[in-house]
């Protein structure tokens, strides 16, 4: 969408870094999400998602390599992924990146993947896209080591 401006905000101790580009599809939240008024960081972003999803690219990758966020955060998150899942392009495709540290990764069965990804399913179990969910498992300096796909 040409109209609508890119978001990038650094990120702090306190939150995470923000990269919306309207123009490739990719949406980053990456660091910690742990703001003082989740609702100063979130709802800018959330008013950006309901003005992106109205002419959104063929595919969107949601990329969540948060290394830890509050509950008030992920409030936001949910209502993020939750508008983005109900994108009006029923031939659109949105790929949600799920990011580990490579020892909770390697340690993950079967049973613990789908508990790490019910929330997300939870949220988009109403969905009229198309959705994957990819899930990596990282080192200490982000570098992905492994990654497995879940079709939804």
């Amino acid at each position: 969408m040409k109209d609508l401006r890119n978001i990038y905000i650094e990120a702090t101790s306190k939150t995470p870094e923000v990269d919306f580009d309207s123009m490739t599809g990719n949406l980053i939240l990456s660091g910690r999400s742990i703001p003082e008024n989740a609702t100063e960081l979130y709802d800018p972003l959330y008013k950006w998602i309901n003005q992106y999803v109205l002419n959104p690219c063929q595919v969107t990758n949601l990329r969540l390599n948060l290394e830890y966020f509050n509950t008030a955060s992920s409030i936001w998150i949910a209502k993020i992924v939750k508008t983005l899942s109900r994108m009006d392009k029923p031939d659109n495709l949105l790929y949600i990146h799920l990011y580990f540290n490579i020892e909770e990764f390697d340690n993950m069965e079967t049973e613990d993947i789908k508990d790490a990804i019910s929330p997300v399913v939870d949220i988009i179990s109403d969905a009229t896209v198309s959705i994957v969910v990819k899930i990596y498992g990282t080192d200490d300096n982000g570098e992905i080591i492994k990654e497995s796909m879940v079709l939804i």
